[in-house]
């Protein structure tokens, strides 16, 4: 019995086998790295944002933006604001969170959700605002 050639197809089918796995896990790595820059951009401009105008609305739209620019969907991504003492009191600090959810690539909603195919990123950065803020 001669076996000419085998050796190509087992190396075919090894190489298939272990090559799906790496690409998958890659795949969903760098979206979890790229939703990672985009919380931590959006909460570093967010807090800036908001202890520079004091406005809540242009924040946001700032944190919105920097996720864009990363190519986060803002569906599973919540910013929250905390002020201590108050948020625009001179002197004080506004803290910036941003949580998002990353979903694994290429799985269905339905079965994420029964499976927590989902993987939480949380940025938060602190901004002082000015003490001789008028």
């Amino acid at each position: 019995m001669r076996q000419r050639g085998s050796a190509l197809v087992e190396f075919q089918l090894l190489a298939v086998l272990l090559l799906v796995p790496l690409v998958y896990v890659l795949i969903a790595a760098l979206d979890v790295q790229r939703t990672v820059y985009g919380a931590t951009q959006a909460a570093r401009e967010a807090g800036r944002v908001a202890a520079s105008t004091g406005s809540e609305a242009a924040a946001r739209y700032a944190a919105n933006l920097s996720l864009r620019d990363q190519g986060v969907s803002g569906r599973d991504v919540v910013v929250e604001f905390r002020c201590d003492p108050g948020c625009t009191a001179p002197g004080g600090h506004i803290t910036v969170e941003v949580s998002a959810l990353v979903w694994l690539p290429f799985l269905p909603r339905v079965l994420a959700d029964a499976a927590r195919g989902a993987i939480p990123v949380t940025a938060t950065h602190v901004a002082p605002i000015d003490r001789y803020r008028a």
